[in-house]
């Protein structure tokens, strides 16, 4: 159901295209039908295919759908078979290829990551965090869960997570991790995001769920983790880390006994995959 209502959103995105007309595509006859494919022309995960799918059957254009989200394909494989009128194929083509490519970059990107982490830390989590283009997280954090990652926050109200800014003005980690325990549900989780062990340290001791080791070096979360094993705080609450992390560097951090690791640059940095659409046969009234 979700997946339909998110190809709702498409007419938005159609309405920027075409505000008037295809002029282009009105060259060719009105009755002309045609068949196309949607073909990869790389090798990636598949993601955002569903949610074409649907928008293509609410417009009227039959769609066959050859591989699933979430699945890797090669390239030179076809991901799924059009059949339609021709002018409103070729009018949103680039609308279904602009949400294929950005979304299978998504998940491509994020199921390297996790099998990277997974060579040295099999339990560490890969996740998102809310450096999404606006009007596309849904798909966006699909593509993570597609990749298999996690999609941390949907939205600022799923969970408190406490920043610097917050602790500024609230007044201190103890009091801003107080403030969370008294005024949020009992099904909350509390998440505060800190900048020394010090810091690390006392919001263990205040009871939060999950720190956040903030732009910490390797050596930084080391040290951090060892103190609280030390402390016997370690298993009362769960570590994130997160900042300046990227394919280059994500294995020295997965290698320091943490559980998660979150990266803006899964969402709003990844390469955009390499796929088209390919007329293979006009069907002419």
């Amino acid at each position: 159901m979700r997946s339909k209502t998110e190809a709702m959103k498409f007419f938005e995105y159609i309405n920027e295209d075409i505000p008037f007309f295809d002029v282009t595509s009105e060259l060719i006859g009105e009755e002309v039908k045609c068949r196309a494919a949607i073909v990869a022309k790389q090798n990636f995960t598949l993601a955002g295919l569903e949610e074409c799918i649907q928008f293509l059957g609410i417009v009227g254009i039959n769609a066959k759908q050859l591989k699933k989200d979430g699945e890797d394909v090669k390239e030179g494989e076809k991901i799924a078979i059009l059949e339609g009128n021709a002018r409103d194929i070729l009018s949103i083509e680039r609308l279904m290829l602009n949400i294929i490519s950005h979304a299978s970059g998504i998940a491509t990107v994020t199921k390297n990551f996790v099998n990277l982490c997974r060579k040295v830390n099999p339990k560490v989590r890969v996740a998102a965090t809310r450096k999404t283009l606006p009007g596309l997280r849904y798909l966006e954090k699909k593509a993570v869960k597609l990749g298999g990652g996690d999609t941390h926050r949907m939205s600022l109200s799923d969970m408190i997570l406490i920043k610097d800014n917050h602790i500024r003005i609230i007044g201190g980690v103890r009091e801003a991790i107080k403030q969370a325990k008294e005024k949020s549900s009992l099904f909350t989780k509390v998440e505060i995001e800190v900048n020394s062990l010090e810091e690390a340290i006392e919001a263990a001791k205040e009871g939060a769920d999950i720190i956040m080791l903030d732009n910490f070096t390797v050596e930084e979360i080391k040290e951090t983790v060892n103190k609280l094993k030390e402390l016997k705080l370690r298993e009362k609450v769960l570590i994130e880390v997160s900042g300046r992390i990227n394919e280059e560097n994500i294995l020295d951090y997965a290698a320091c006994d943490v559980d998660i690791i979150s990266s803006g640059a899964i969402t709003h940095s990844a390469k955009a995959v390499d796929v088209s659409l390919e007329v293979f046969e006009v069907l002419k009234p």
